[in-house]
């Protein structure tokens, strides 16, 4: 193990499949605008105040989102007039003065959240916080058929984040963690410096071993998740799971939230203590968990911290405060890698952070034979190079995102995974027959098509 202190990195992986101008309420774009709400602009104000400590990870995808015009004006219309007028009819049918107390907390902070928006920087402040890209469209890379399509979707990422954040020093976040051996060359050679992986069942979960680095053959680094760490947060006994916390799934009438976990009214400040408690015991179980030496990562979805878990943000905050107190070293993940030595990768398996730790979510038959209608279209756009038009591509950029066999497969979105996904697909044929005009909303505007038929 490499003799540099023990040292924390936290991952923040951002990500929305394309649901700007997709659809209503639960699942199109107002997932969007509660995402902005509740979880991207709080987690801002927190990184503002503690630069460089945190691994901020966007996928292109959500980049394209937050540029489309008009996407934050109709997102500020929605935070102002739809939850400020369905806030007002919750409280006015509130059962107890405490459930009404809780949702007038809710509501100052969807103004709030409505005030900074209209400052219109959101696109910019992200970009700035932003060291990591991602795919284009987050789509799994092992179930990509060819050599081509995993270039455009790492080309086209790329592409997305030197225009929106400027450098880039080679971070790419793996959509799903999904790796396999064989993309690794590609990486490499599109310039990727080091990636995140779940190796928990290779490995062992508490293993020294989750502390190093890998280095695969085909080159780039390979940064173990460290699922022992991970797990105290993002687990069914998880921190959210606590009494005190908001409960995120009981709404009332008009979808929000009134309640605690345990079932009495939601009491904002004593979730806040019970962040700090949390973010104080995280601290101790990360110091000690690296305190012979090591790199632990702990990388979570950003959505889970304020969309999923209102207290996410705070709970955040407060484990940066006290981290230096606990002599716990948080760090940049491109910093933290230059410190520690990387060993020789051995051979693995196809993993990813899925459940198993397979690629099953998205190609078992759960998942409604997705991975082989991508891979057909993949197939078709490459024998029709170069002739095939922009519109075609981005259709198939789309068709190709993780999302829809993850919600399919897990069953949270009704019929709107399998609805967009035929969608995307018939657009492809049509847009292949050069049926249809350029335009897919805001997606995949850096499209970077020549690295489809590239040798």
């Amino acid at each position: 193990m490499s003799r540099a202190p023990g040292a924390l990195a936290i991952v923040l992986h951002t990500h929305m499949p394309y649901v700007e101008g997709f659809g209503t309420w639960p699942f199109g774009e107002e997932w969007l605008w509660e995402a902005i709400a509740r979880c991207y602009l709080p987690l801002l104000d927190a990184l503002d105040a503690a630069p460089g400590r945190v691994t901020l990870s966007v996928t292109p995808v959500l980049g394209d989102q937050f540029e489309a015009p008009g996407v934050l004006s109709r997102c500020a219309a929605f935070l102002r007039d739809v939850r400020r007028e369905t806030h007002r009819l919750d409280i006015a049918a509130a059962c107890s003065r405490a459930e009404a107390a809780a949702l007038e907390h809710s509501a100052a902070l969807y103004e709030r959240a409505a005030a900074a928006l209209s400052r219109g920087d959101l696109a910019e402040r992200m970009a700035a916080h932003a060291s990591w890209t991602s795919a284009a469209t987050h789509s799994v890379l092992p179930l990509l058929a060819t050599t081509g399509g995993v270039r455009l979707q790492l080309a086209t990422g790329i592409a997305a984040h030197r225009a929106r954040s400027g450098a880039w020093g080679g971070g790419l976040w793996l959509p799903e963690c999904a790796h396999a051996p064989w993309p690794d060359a590609l990486l490499e050679e599109a310039g990727v410096r080091a990636t995140c992986v779940d190796l928990t069942d290779v490995l062992g979960r508490g293993s020294v071993d989750q502390l190093r680095p890998l280095r695969s053959p085909a080159g780039p680094l390979l940064a173990p998740v460290d699922r022992m760490l991970v797990e105290l947060v993002w687990s069914e006994s998880g921190y959210p799971s606590r009494e005190p916390y908001c409960d995120t799934v009981r709404f009332t009438e008009h979808r929000h939230n009134a309640w605690a976990v345990g079932g009495a009214a939601y009491d904002p400040p004593r979730a806040a203590r019970q962040a700090r408690t949390d973010a104080q015991e995280f601290v101790r179980a990360a110091a000690a968990r690296v305190r012979g030496g090591g790199l632990s990562v702990v990388a979570l979805d950003t959505e889970l911290l304020g969309l999923h878990w209102h207290e996410g943000v705070t709970w955040l905050s407060e484990l940066l405060a006290a981290a230096a107190g606990a002599g716990l070293r948080i760090a940049p993940l491109d910093e933290l890698l230059r410190e520690h030595d990387p060993v020789p990768a051995p051979d693995l398996p196809v993993t990813s952070w899925g459940t198993p730790r397979d690629l099953s979510t998205w190609s078992a038959p759960s998942a409604g034979g997705l991975a082989w209608r991508q891979r057909a279209a993949e197939l078709r756009a490459v024998a029709a190079m170069p002739d095939v038009p922009d519109r075609a591509l981005r259709e198939l950029l789309a068709l190709q995102s993780s999302d829809w066999a993850f919600l399919a497969t897990r069953a949270t979105a009704g019929p709107y995974p399998r609805e967009r996904a035929a969608a995307h697909e018939a657009a492809f044929e049509a847009a292949l027959a050069r049926g249809l005009p350029a335009a897919l909303h805001n997606l995949a505007p850096h499209l970077a098509r020549d690295a489809l038929a590239a040798p």
